[in-house]
């Protein structure tokens, strides 16, 4: 990918407090981004990008949190080039037979809702610079999926689920904005060992029937890295020649790469 001078763009990263948020920040600041992070926690500022980053503890389902913190953005730096909606979680983890609603609620709610709130909030105010410059500009929705967004999987109806809706929403907004210059996609980063991947390796077989297989994935260290993953979403996002054809988006395994 032949990425341009990134210097002085600027990335909004929810769920940026560890994994592949983190990930991607660092990878970002090397570039010279500019950063908004956010996350429930604490979100780690990337080496020598203290100057150009600004953080914030924000819970995705916090309507008003969202959109002042995307405010805070703008008034800091101008205007957002990329929004990558990542905070996300995998539980509960279980056959839906045994399920609780309350489960269920809180699940949705940050894994489709919070993605519904920062896809929101980006194209308001996409539009409002549209409205201020009198014409489209260039500017990158990522709304983090996975390969659970397009098939089922045994025990985790819940994250399923809510993947498949965010390739939904992410679709839709795609064709709702195209005319601004807003690009959309729901990419499948593939699998990075992060904590959520710990989490699944700690699964029983009752919980979660495919848990061998990411043993697997882990004795054969078959995953991607935060750098490969944040190479290919800065190409999507700055590179004319990588753009994908399609919103939805698999990042290929880095191994056969």
């Amino acid at each position: 990918m032949a990425l341009p001078d990134l210097q002085g763009r600027t990335a909004v990263i929810t769920g940026a407090s560890r994994g592949i948020g983190a990930g991607l920040a660092a990878e970002f600041a090397a570039r010279g981004m500019n950063l908004a992070l956010c996350a429930r926690g604490d979100s780690p500022v990337p080496a020598g990008a203290k100057d150009h980053t600004i953080t914030a503890r924000v819970d995705v389902r916090d309507e008003a949190a969202v959109e002042s913190f995307a405010q805070a953005a703008v008034e800091r730096f101008g205007s957002i080039d990329l929004w990558v909606n990542n905070a996300g979680v995998l539980e509960p983890i279980a056959p839906l037979r045994e399920l609780e609603l309350d489960a269920i609620r809180h699940h949705l709610e940050i894994n489709l809702i919070g993605v519904f709130l920062g896809t929101r909030t980006f194209a308001r105010l996409h539009r409002a610079r549209v409205a201020a410059a009198g014409s489209p500009q260039d500017a990158c929705l990522i709304n983090i999926s996975s390969g659970a967004a397009w098939s089922g999987y045994a025990g985790w109806s819940a994250y399923c689920a809510g993947k498949a809706g965010l390739d939904r929403l992410t679709e839709s907004v795609q064709l709702e904005e195209a005319e601004t210059g807003l690009r959309a996609y729901a990419v499948a980063p593939g699998i990075v060992d992060t904590a959520m991947q710990e989490l699944i390796r700690s699964c029983n077989a009752e919980q979660f029937p495919m848990v061998d297989k990411f043993h697997e994935f882990k004795a054969n260290e078959a995953f991607n890295t935060p750098p490969f993953v944040a190479a290919h979403l800065l190409g999507y996002a700055f590179d004319p020649d990588a753009r994908p054809a399609e919103v939805c988006v698999r990042v290929p395994a880095e191994s056969e790469s």
